[in-house]
């Protein structure tokens, strides 16, 4: 042979060698990654060949699967009540993936955890198509309808958690969506899916108000300083503040002061949260200062960057600042930010004499044959404030709800707590203020089986009637109610 053909036998004997190094590669190593690489098109096929398992509350589904009458994909994500459920739900989409709890419990869902090998397998013996795994959640079918009924109308959110357990009984927000509407991948779809897009639609629909948005808390936040307050030993319930009217902002011209005539001057605790008097609870943020401020927020959940219900929350938080912006955060203005979410976690550690659980929303994860494979065990986040002070705070939230800014929530034969808020926002607080409203309702053996929190960021409603004891408190109301007669 002579040297040129030598050459180039060699070069198609390394071409050939390396196809086969290639090719053992791919198979031996790669495999697995490209059996499961989501742009393999049989990866989804396969993974739409079977019903997608479901989302019970109360023993119900509120998910379902439908059989397409064409393409690729057999059944495509179905939703019961979609835009009540949602902020739970989230969406599974052909086309768009997926998010929160489906996203979260895909592999239980679809049937590929390696927890149900075992149905797995059973299933291939038998010649049965794979089953997806069933997720129980917490909520209270009733109290979401609640909660979704109240807030028709009006941008807004609602969280509501049973305080000895840290259950979450329901998660409403509105404007809101249809999963339904974009679970498939056809045309149909693409355009449901871009209506929905906060570039195409003002309203959000798709922002889980409840979890993801923060707001000022405004007053609703004096309970969390008034929190401070008694634990610093500086403060009791019924011990005069000696608070001036107006107060004079700390390194600053500026006098606060309180909304109408009302008896803030010098006033108790238990006045000051009865009528909510600003300057009472300005002072006091003042004279704990911003660590104590901060230390104390903290304990009830702000500035956590990883909580999960097992659905991430976004950071609330109570930030460091100067002294006359601490005092105002201490009224729950100025940085003080917060989700509905911690804000029912403030008033379920009250109700709870000061221990605070940890949200959660899924109970069970539940194989096709009804074994359970993963049960939730509650547990403590935090204790803010002893059971002495805490029990100091519920009266105090009792005498609001009794005879001061929050007689809406009245409840007959139910002992209920609770705080309104009304928070200013925008550039010099020109825009519409949003209403809060945090409570618990006590069951007839004192316990307190939920605490909720409500904002409503806009309606239909006149500036000057904005308050939260009348848009938020009613809500509020209804949904205690619900969870107390399904008690």
């Amino acid at each position: 042979m002579n040297k040129p053909l030598r050459r180039i036998a060699i070069f198609c004997g390394l071409l050939v060698l390396a196809l086969l190094v290639r090719d053992n590669w791919i198979q031996l190593v790669q495999a697995e990654e490209l059996k499961n690489d989501p742009k393999n098109r049989r990866v989804a096929i396969a993974r739409y060949a079977q019903p997608r398992g479901n989302i019970i509350v109360d023993g119900k589904s509120i998910t379902g699967s439908a059989e397409n009458k064409s393409g690729d994909f057999r059944y495509k994500r179905t939703y019961r009540n979609g835009p009540m459920w949602s902020p739970v739900t989230g969406y599974a989409s052909q086309a768009f993936g997926a998010t929160q709890l489906e996203a979260l419990n895909d592999g239980i869902l679809t049937g590929d955890d390696d927890r149900l090998f075992f149905n797995r397998t059973i299933d291939m013996l038998t010649g049965k198509p794979q089953k997806g795994g069933n997720v129980v959640t917490t909520f209270d079918a009733k109290a979401q309808k609640a909660a979704y009924d109240g807030l028709k109308g009006k941008k807004g959110a609602v969280a509501a958690i049973n305080p000895k357990t840290g259950a979450l009984l329901a998660l409403a927000s509105t404007p809101s969506y249809d999963p339904s509407s974009f679970a498939g991948n056809g045309p149909s779809d693409t355009k449901a899916w871009s209506k929905l897009q906060r570039e195409q639609n003002d309203e959000d629909p798709m922002l889980n108000r409840a979890l993801r948005q923060t707001y000022p808390p405004g007053s609703t936040f004096k309970v969390v300083t008034a929190a401070a307050g008694l634990e610093s030993g500086e403060y009791d319930l019924d011990k005069a503040t000696d608070t001036p009217d107006p107060y004079r902002l700390p390194d600053s011209s500026t006098d606060l002061g309180n909304d109408g005539d009302i008896p803030c001057e010098n006033a108790t605790v238990r006045t000051a949260l009865r009528w909510s008097c600003n300057t009472v609870f300005a002072k006091m943020s003042n004279k704990l200062g911003n660590e104590k401020m901060r230390k104390m927020a903290e304990k009830f959940g702000f500035n956590d960057k990883e909580l999960d219900t097992p659905v991430r929350a976004a950071e609330s938080i109570y930030p460091e600042d100067n002294k006359p912006q601490n005092a105002m955060a201490g009224i729950g203005q100025a940085s003080n930010r917060t989700t509905p979410l911690q804000m029912a976690m403030v008033a379920s550690a009250v109700a709870n004499n000061g221990s605070l659980m940890k949200p959660y929303m899924v109970d069970q994860l539940v194989a096709p044959n009804l074994n359970v494979i993963e049960q939730h065990k509650p547990r403590e986040l935090s204790r803010p404030v002893s059971p002495a002070n805490a029990q100091k705070l519920q009266a105090g939230m009792e005498t609001v709800v009794e005879k001061g800014t929050g007689t809406t929530a009245q409840i007959p034969g139910v002992t209920v707590g609770g705080k309104t808020g009304t928070a200013q926002h925008g550039e010099n607080n020109k825009e519409n203020p949003y209403a809060w409203f945090i409570s618990y309702a006590k069951g007839k053996d004192g316990s307190a089986p939920v605490a909720v929190a409500v904002v409503i960021e806009s309606s239909d409603t006149l500036r000057d009637d904005i308050a939260g004891s009348k848009l938020a408190a009613p809500v509020a109301k209804d949904v205690m109610n619900a969870v107390l007669q399904g008690k």
